[in-house]
């Protein structure tokens, strides 16, 4: 079996993938730009690494950078976990680690993101870069 067989038992695959984004948040009447990095990312949603506090279940419009030469992927997106980092390391100071289901994505994009995922573990052999 391959690494992508064993991948496709899960419900949303991902790979480690630190790519830009941006992620619009309107909370009552201010709207807030936040950029950002994902730690992760599936055809379902990603896990992005920030410096604050999003509520759960928060709706949000999220641009995701595939780093494909390619325009910017645009969808609506759902805060589903949020989890603040217990301590301090290296590469990932006090931050959060927050899952954002994709929601409102265009197939297009959606197809964009799984060839992603598919290059990367095609590509990659060391298991530790699938999530």
């Amino acid at each position: 079996m391959s690494q992508w067989d064993g991948l496709n038992r899960r419900r949303f695959p991902r790979v480690k993938f630190p790519c830009l984004v941006v992620i619009h948040q309107k909370e009552g009447d201010s709207k807030e730009t936040i950029l950002c990095h994902t730690e992760n990312v599936g055809v379902g949603g990603t896990c992005i690494i920030i410096k604050q506090h999003v509520k759960l279940f928060a709706p949000v419009d999220i641009e995701l950078d595939l780093m494909d030469m390619k325009e910017h992927v645009k969808c609506k997106g759902k805060v589903v976990w949020n989890i603040r980092r217990r301590k301090e390391t290296d590469n990932k100071p006090l931050f959060y680690d927050i899952g954002i289901e994709f929601v409102d994505i265009k197939p297009a994009d959606h197809k964009r993101i799984e060839d992603v995922i598919i290059k990367l573990v095609k590509e990659k052999k060391d298991s530790s870069y699938i999530v």
